[in-house]
């Protein structure tokens, strides 16, 4: 990429959680940029040794630094000189989280909360915050959470008193192929010779993104975010029994039930949110209401007010894949 190109040309990028499956893939991605430089800060000592040594040919770009988003003062030591921080901690397992309902508070909201605290005292220019599909009229502790943070990253702008970073949150499905995702479940099921597929309710539908999807849409957020907004990439859904199927055709298929806190079908965008929210082709942009109204208008060149009453749901989405067409996604995965 050329020089100066970008907004990112020559600046410092943090990484929350950058141990994580989507945060080395936006490392992956920084790398082949014109950054200065990258810092991986999350908790897990093992999975940055790993990483260091995978990337050890890049050490001059590279920092290293354990941390715990909870942690106040270590995110403000971490942020001095730091131009962009993507924020991809958190504590998401749906199931779990059920049960450990103050650690996903502790990390996904108090968390936030100290990230937005952290940039405007360092002066961060930009803060991404990654979120879910989950965070749409959440039924889940974590979704619950991950609204909180969301309203937090948003509002956060009006708060640091219009001179702060610009934060804004980008929000996608499952990403398919991810340490959450039940992709690698299910090929675990079939390499260890099993003959059936647990599948929750038969009727389950399920956004899902690739991982160079969901780093192109943070890299997009980066780009053209001003503040406040929230990103969403126009994606395809899919039945989960299509999915099953796809992966292990010869399966039987056994129906378990929901498990806690899970839904049948996810949302992206709400009707309230489609009063702000603009088209843009291959992504939507929820803007803040207060930016396009009174004079006020950011909506950037191209972008469409999406319809009156417009819903974004994994079971209406116009855009469902069959099993070839999950099969083609899942023959491109690493």
């Amino acid at each position: 990429m050329a020089s100066n190109e970008h907004y990112w040309a020559g600046k410092t990028v943090l990484i929350t959680g950058g141990t994580g499956t989507l945060g080395k893939a936006l490392v992956q991605h920084f790398l082949q940029t014109d950054v200065r430089k990258i810092i991986i800060y999350s908790r897990d000592e093992f999975k940055q040794v790993n990483m260091m040594r995978q990337l050890h040919e890049h050490h001059d770009r590279l920092r290293f630094f354990i941390g715990d988003v909870r942690d106040r003062g270590r995110l403000y030591r971490a942020f001095v000189g730091v131009d962009i921080v993507i924020h991809a901690a958190a504590l998401k397992h749906v199931d779990l989280m059920e049960y450990n309902p103050i650690e996903a508070v502790n990390t996904n909201i108090t968390g936030a909360r100290n990230i937005v605290d952290a940039a405007i005292d360092r002066n961060v220019g930009k803060v991404i915050a990654l979120s879910t599909d989950k965070a749409v009229n959440p039924i889940n502790i974590y979704g619950a959470t991950k609204l909180v943070s969301d309203k937090l990253f948003c509002n956060a702008h009006a708060y640091a008193g219009g001179q702060g970073p610009a934060f804004i949150v980008v929000r996608y499905g499952n990403v398919m192929g991810s340490r959450g995702s039940v992709v690698p479940f299910f090929k675990e099921l079939r390499d260890r010779g099993e003959t059936t597929l647990p599948i929750t309710d038969n009727r389950m539908t399920r956004f899902w993104i690739t991982m160079d999807q969901s780093v192109r849409l943070v890299m997009k957020a980066l780009e053209l975010g001003q503040g406040g907004e929230v990103f969403i990439s126009r994606i395809p859904s899919c039945r989960i029994t299509d999915l099953a199927q796809a992966i292990f055709p010869e399966a039987k298929l056994v129906e378990t039930g929901i498990r806690p806190g899970e839904k049948l079908h996810e949302d992206l965008l709400t009707e309230d949110e489609a009063r702000s929210t603009y088209d843009f082709g291959d992504h939507l942009v929820v803007y803040p209401l207060q930016a396009i109204m009174g004079g006020q208008d950011r909506v950037l060149p191209g972008g469409k007010h999406v319809p009156r009453g417009f819903r974004y749901s994994s079971d209406t989405n116009p855009e469902m894949l069959g099993i070839d067409e999950v099969k083609t996604l899942l023959a491109e995965l690493p």
